[in-house]
């Protein structure tokens, strides 16, 4: 592929992919479009902006001229730009409608109407909806949302599909488990919790804490990302997740102890009114093409998480913490339960 446009490429999912994709792809060119709304960060792509084979493009999916811009003479786009956050989902919205649904209609507009280009569609497990355990979702259950965020992505979906069947486009879907990592926005669990911990603030947990969340470091889930691209069959929908679960309050207890603060920050907290059963629903991990995964190790294994994750608190935001820190295998976090991210992030 010569030309690829990546959508929500300022955001933390998106520059991470942006990143890879220049990595691993040295004879491609990637054109990043994205409105820089509230998560958007250019900083998180400060490290490739001079790159002679990446260009940023600020503008909404859900304008057809701004896309049809951007998109000019790229062989592929991925569509990772959404509204995410399933609270302000809750509370309403209409942006959810307009990125997540009617953005989506625009990208498969451009693709039908632009002959040899690929789609991949970036989706959640939210769209799975509660999810009892043992039960371990598969890409042909039902969808069944909890939320109107994760409704919104179903609906894009469906979109996806509808347009593969009417207009012979090629498209695939990849639906991810809760992503984190290294430039995650505050609004997400990582940061949430890090921030306050060590500021000695309370850290809400929805009902008894039991809810259980599979997670996946946002670097396997760019590699799985690519592995669509690259190997996913048209029409299909490939579930990309780590195999790794752990019950929140288990790891509210786990980075309070990593932190050395006091339990006492823990409080129980209201159920919201849509909230998961558990999170447990993804079946298998996408690995064509992606080698060892950095799961592999489980749960919050080692006590470098801190250094990890937190990186330099300033202006209310995390900034990037150095990848060889970072990245260390096994680290890894659940989701926290009042800061939800399933297939996107901040």
């Amino acid at each position: 592929m010569q030309r690829i446009l990546v959508t929500g490429g300022c955001g933390f999912i998106g520059s991470h992919l942006i990143r890879r994709l220049l990595q691993q792809h040295p004879s491609t060119e990637i054109v990043n479009l994205d409105l820089l709304t509230y998560a958007g960060r250019p900083e998180n792509l400060a490290d490739v902006a001079d790159e002679g084979r990446y260009r940023f493009v600020q503008g909404d999916i859900a304008d057809a001229a701004a896309v049809a811009e951007a998109a000019d003479g790229c062989d592929a786009i991925i569509n990772v730009a959404a509204e995410t956050h399933v609270d302000r989902s809750i509370m309403g919205g209409d942006e959810f409608i307009t990125t997540n649904i009617l953005g989506a209609k625009r990208l498969l507009d451009h693709v039908a109407a632009t002959p040899g280009v690929r789609l991949v569609q970036v989706s959640t497990d939210e769209v799975y909806g509660d999810v009892p355990a043992p039960h371990r979702s598969r890409e042909g259950d039902p969808l069944h949302g909890s939320s109107p965020y994760a409704a919104a992505k179903a609906a894009a979906e469906l979109m996806v599909a509808a347009y593969v069947r009417t207009y012979g486009i090629e498209a695939a879907i990849v639906r991810g488990a809760n992503a984190y990592g290294p430039n995650q926005f505050p609004e997400k669990f990582i940061p949430v919790l890090a921030i306050n911990t060590l500021e000695g603030r309370p850290l809400p947990v929805y009902g008894d804490g039991r809810q259980v969340r599979e997670f996946t470091h946002v670097s396997d889930f760019a590699r799985g990302i690519e592995a669509v691209l690259l190997h996913g069959r048209s029409g299909e929908a490939y579930n990309c997740g780590s195999e790794q679960a752990q019950v929140n309050l288990e790891t509210a207890r786990r980075v309070v102890a990593i932190l050395d603060a006091d339990e006492e920050l823990i409080q129980h907290v209201a159920d919201r009114r849509s909230i998961e059963i558990d999170d447990l629903r993804q079946a298998r991990r996408v690995d064509a093409g992606m080698g060892p995964n950095r799961n592999e190790r489980g749960v919050l294994d080692g006590g470098e998480i801190a250094t990890a994750f937190l990186g330099e608190i300033g202006g209310g935001r995390l900034v990037h913490a150095p990848d060889e820190v970072a990245g260390q295998p096994g680290e890894r976090l659940a989701h926290f339960p009042t800061a939800r991210c399933g297939g996107h992030g901040g």
